[in-house]
C-alpha cells in the first residue's frame, strides 16, 4: 500500500512539473513574439521618422493581450491612509 501511494505521489509530481514547464515555454514564446512585433514597429518608426497623432495613430498595438492576463499576479493592497504618508 505504501509503495502504491509513493508511486502515485511521484507520478503526480512529475506530471505537475511538466505542466509548469509547458506554461513557462508558452510564456517565453509570447514574450519573444511581442518583442519581435515591437522591434518591427520601431524599425517602421525609424524609417518613417514621423510622429503619429490622432486618427493616424494605431491603438491596436497598445491593447492588452488576453493570453498574458493569467500570468499577472493579483496584488493585495493595504488600506492607504494619506495622513501617514506625509508624516
Amino acid at each position: 500500500m505504501k509503495k502504491i501511494l509513493i508511486l502515485v505521489i511521484m507520478l503526480s509530481s512529475i506530471l505537475f512539473s511538466t505542466e509548469t514547464e509547458n506554461n513557462n515555454t508558452t510564456k517565453e514564446d509570447r514574450v519573444k513574439k511581442q518583442i519581435e512585433t515591437e522591434i518591427k514597429k520601431e524599425k517602421k518608426y525609424a524609417k518613417e521618422q514621423t510622429f503619429y497623432q490622432g486618427a493616424n495613430y494605431n491603438l491596436k498595438g497598445a491593447e492588452v493581450n488576453p493570453n498574458s492576463l493569467s500570468a499577472v499576479p493579483i496584488l493585495e493592497l493595504d488600506d492607504l491612509d494619506m495622513d501617514s504618508v506625509y508624516d
